[in-house]
């Protein structure tokens, strides 16, 4: 049963077989569906849309009250310090790219993140250091305390919880780490903050960057929270009307935080939903959703344990209390053929590929990619058993498609199933995206 009411949540898919199926979204990790709430609240603001901040008309007025008000909503909801900023971003990779342009020094990452915390802090002209995770926990905290010790860092950028195997990073003792070495803390919040309560001033973190389309707000909002000084100074991250104090010709005077970093038309309909999504899933007891996860995570892990041929991946033996997410291979099938195969006879949505974590996953040695199935508010017991069955039935060689490999992702020779998506869709597509597939 869900914990609370999702948009699309009984929608019917075709199979192979030619009969249909409620889907079962077990691919909330990389894009999460519209809480109820969000898309009622979304109708709800429409009539009162126009310009944000550049309009003395009554619906600029609204619309500014919305977009400032929705700002704080989401400010409070990661638990931002009095003296903190809350800037709107597009998602997460937004939120990191635009830090990467203000951080004063080297930075500092683990290789076990999501290409959103690796790739932009090549950016920061003072460099980036990556350490390799070791076999434990304890062991890679001891690892990154080794290099705050060697060297100087402004920044250590680390995330809530792997995209990879919902294993989490102790954030409260890694902020203590790095402050004892005058290094600040970013914490990659995309997986965390659908699955947790997190605070910065709780945790005392510096920064938390997150994305909406994973916290049941998928209209194009997310946030960076935290410190204020390095974003009063640092680049602005979009030039244009809004971030600017004063212009002239061949010189401007750019704004302080958040507005510094908003450049452009904001998106007050992204912030509104992605502020009614905090409202909502803040208001679900944190034991109701941690019981919800852990429960069904559970139940999956033993499931696909007991299949010969299945590995469970995991990062290390002494972590705990992963988040809903669970990595696994199957023997002699490719990733991508496993997950074509649970969409089209089954119809269960998983992700195969390498997900946008391509060093880590190299370091596993999963060359070729995994399959990852994640849990969310809307999973049910019958969908985690469901999916058990259908890698059960794949092993058994219950197999009616013919499932060949294009352009780098796995497909049926000939789809006969019917396209019934939203009117003016004329094909599904046939490739998956370089970030999740394995040639990605």
């Amino acid at each position: 049963m869900s914990l609370l009411p999702l948009v699309g949540s009984k929608t019917q898919v075709p199979l192979l077989d030619g009969t249909t199926t409620t889907y079962a979204n077990l691919d909330v990790a990389a894009s999460a569906p519209a809480l109820q709430s969000v898309a009622d609240r979304v109708a709800e603001v429409l009539p009162w849309y126009a310009s944000v901040h550049r309009g003395a008309g009554y619906l600029s007025q609204v619309s500014t009250a919305l977009y400032e008000e929705s700002r704080a909503t989401i400010g409070a909801y990661v638990g931002a310090r009095e003296d903190d900023v809350t800037v709107i971003t597009r998602n997460t990779t937004d939120s990191v790219n635009l830090l990467a342009g203000c951080v004063p020094g080297r930075v500092l990452v683990l290789d076990i993140e999501h290409h959103a915390n690796l790739v932009p802090w090549r950016r920061v002209e003072a460099g980036v250091t990556v350490v390799a995770g070791r076999d434990t926990l304890a062991g890679t905290i001891d690892a990154l305390a080794g290099e705050l010790a060697r060297d100087s860092f402004a920044l250590v950028a680390i995330t809530g919880a792997s995209n990879v195997t919902g294993e989490a990073l102790p954030v409260g003792e890694i902020v203590t780490l790095a402050h004892a070495h005058g290094a600040r803390v970013l914490v990659d919040g995309a997986q965390l903050l659908a699955h947790r309560h997190f605070s910065l001033a709780a945790t005392g973190a510096d920064y938390v960057a997150f994305s909406g389309h994973k916290l049941y707000a998928p209209y194009g909002a997310g946030a960076l929270a935290g410190r204020r000084d390095w974003l009063d100074v640092g680049t602005p991250y979009l030039a244009g009307g809004g971030a600017v104090d004063d212009v002239e010709v061949g010189e401007t005077t750019w704004q302080p935080a958040p507005a510094r970093h908003e450049g452009g038309s904001p998106n007050v309909i992204g912030a509104a939903a992605l502020a009614v999504a905090c409202t909502t899933l803040g208001g679900l007891p944190a034991a109701d959703l941690d019981r919800h996860e852990a429960s069904l995570r559970g139940r999956l892990v033993a499931g696909l344990s007991a299949l010969d041929g299945v590995e469970v991946i995991r990062l290390w033996p002494d972590s705990d209390e992963p988040v809903g997410v669970v990595t696994f291979t199957v023997d002699g099938i490719e990733p991508g053929h496993v997950a074509a195969y649970l969409s089209a006879e089954h119809g269960l949505g998983v992700r195969d590929g390498r997900f946008c974590a391509q060093p880590l996953l190299k370091r596993l040695g999963l060359t070729a990619g995994a399959v990852r199935a994640s849990i969310g508010i809307g999973t049910s017991l019958a969908d985690v058993d469901r999916l058990v069955a259908g890698v059960r039935s794949l092993l058994a060689g219950h197999v009616r498609g013919d499932y060949v490999l294009i352009d780098g992702a796995w497909t049926l020779a000939e789809d006969p199933r019917p396209l019934v998506g939203p009117a003016g869709l004329t094909r599904l597509a046939d490739t998956a995206g370089s970030c999740g597939a394995t040639v990605g």
